[in-house]
Parts: C-alpha cells; structure tokens; sequence
C-alpha cells in the first residue's frame, strides 16, 4: 500500500451511513464550490483529465460511498478498506486520463476498485479462495441446491445490518464470490478469470458462501426473538 494520501479532510457522518461504519474522508472542497449543483458526469470528467483538481474532488465526492462500501465488503475491515479507498483513488487520479468512455465511468471505476482490492489481497498473502471446506458434505436436514442458482432463503426482506455482519465474518474465499456475483452482478466465468480458478470452484464457493450466510441469518433472527 502506497504511503501517498490524497489531501482530504474527513466529513461528517450522514444519515445513511450504515452503524458501525466510518465516514469515508472527503476532499477538502471551498464551500462556494460545494454549494454550487453537480455537473453532468461527462463534462465532470472532461475537467478532471484537463487536470481541475475541484472537479476531482467532485468526482471524489460522488463514488466515494460506493467505492468505500465495496472495499469493505470485499476486505471485512474498516481500516482496511478505508486505506484501500484512499488507493483507489490516488490510482484513479493516475489513470483518469486512459478513461475513454467505452463503458459507464461507474462500471470502469467498480472494475478498478475491484483489481486493487484483489492486488492488496494478494499482497497480504490471503487465499483469494476458500479450500477449507471442500469436501464439505451438504447440511443434512436443509434444502438440497444446485451450484450457481439462487439461494430464496437469502431474498425478501433481511435485516441489512445482519447481512453485512455475515458477509464480513465469511472467509475471504466465500466473501470475494459473493459479494462479486450476488452484489456486484459478475458473472462465474468473469470471477473465475479475476481469481484465476475455475467456473466450478467458482460456483462452489457461491454455494457455500450462501449456506453460510442462510445460517448466520438464521441465528440472528433467533437472538431477535430471544432478545
């Protein structure tokens, strides 16, 4: 992890900041120039590879929260994935320049957010999957389902909090493959090229991550009821 920080200041918490989280650090930005309305994202960017370093701090502004919630995720840590946001964005100030508008700014971003967070992985020396497990039998008792479909148990209405909690305390493995396929929308054959594993293994580690997530729920709502 570089030792070079962006110059920001941290902000104030907002209502939607989830419990338990930090409020990412924003840019230190003059408040006449806050106040004044978003451009459209395309002129935003323009400025920003003409080397306007308010309109980056915009830039920063906006994908900041998304950014942040998915180093999280992706890490499990707080302090992890706020190094890992400030990264994210030194990197993206270097490389802002080769953007050239084939794909969403959002989608190119998320594809960069998710490669340095894979690298810093690495780096650490943590098994991007979970062998632990592999010859796991299925739960008996539960519901039989086959690698790569949907787990309904895991749909409706869950408590947010509870399921962030249980994404966190997965294993790093089971985190990557679902917070990559159920939350960021890739699909197995995309994961298994960014994990370097096989579409199987792949799906192996959904399933399982699912299994795990289904009884952490479950016991949460069981504690609720106790409680």
């Amino acid at each position: 992890m570089s030792n070079s920080r962006l110059r920001m200041q941290p902000s104030k918490p907002t209502p939607n900041t989830p419990a338990g989280e930090k409020a990412s650090a924003a840019p230190a930005v003059p408040k006449a120039f806050a106040a004044l309305p978003h451009p459209r994202e395309t002129d935003l960017l323009a400025q920003v590879q003409a080397g306007d370093h308010l309109a980056f701090a915009q830039l920063y502004s906006l994908h900041k929260r998304r950014v942040y919630s998915l180093c999280l995720r992706m890490v499990g840590n707080l302090g992890e994935a706020e190094d890992l946001t400030q990264e994210i964005f030194l990197q993206l100030h270097r490389r802002i320049a080769t953007f050239r508008g084939d794909a969403a700014f959002s989608t190119w971003l998320r594809r960069l957010a998710i490669n340095v967070a894979l690298m810093y992985l690495r780096k650490k020396g943590l098994p991007v999957l979970s062998m632990d497990e592999a010859g796991e039998p299925a739960h008996e008792g539960g519901p039989q389902r086959d690698f790569g479909t949907p787990d309904l148990t895991l749909t409706g209405s869950i408590d947010r909090l509870a399921l962030e909690r249980a994404i966190a305390d997965l294993s790093a493995g089971y985190r990557l493959v679902f917070v990559l396929h159920d939350m960021e929308g890739y699909e197995h054959r995309e994961i298994a090229s960014m994990l370097d594993c096989s579409i199987g293994n792949s799906k192996s580690q959904l399933h399982k991550a699912r299994l795990k997530l289904r009884d952490a729920l479950s016991e949460s709502r069981r504690q609720d009821v106790r409680s």
